[in-house]
């Protein structure tokens, strides 16, 4: 079982920066790989961003390459998701999530095991 705590959520204005943190704990945090989920008011879930493992791979949604960044530190059992550039519509909430399991989808929600309890992200016009 592993725990995710998400932190770092706000209100920010268009073309700002947040930088969100999820801390995990339970078990050896370098055998999951995380990610990025986000879920805005009346839509449903979206993938934003994954890592693998070791942090040597790492996927994004379209809408956010170039602007956000995912990022691990094993050695803190943490991992950040860098914001630049925010826009209205990346206003959603924010959830960490991880799986020991292979990835086929990591796209795919069920591929997901662990689940923190999120963050709001709100970004003015």
């Amino acid at each position: 079982q592993v725990q995710v705590v998400e932190s770092g959520g706000g209100l920010v204005q268009a073309g700002g920066s947040l930088r969100l943190s999820c801390a995990a704990s339970g078990r050896t945090f370098s055998d999951y790989h995380m990610a990025w989920f986000r879920q805005a008011p009346r839509k449903g879930s979206e993938f934003v961003a994954a890592i693998s493992r070791s942090g040597g791979d790492s996927y994004y949604t379209d809408s956010v390459k170039g602007r956000f960044t995912i990022s691990r530190d094993n050695a803190e059992n943490t991992a950040s998701l860098q914001m630049n550039s925010l826009k209205p519509e990346d206003t959603a909430k924010y959830y960490c999530a991880a799986t020991g399991r292979r990835i086929d989808d990591y796209r795919d929600h069920a591929t997901w095991d662990y689940w923190g309890q999120g963050t709001q992200v709100t970004v003015s016009s």
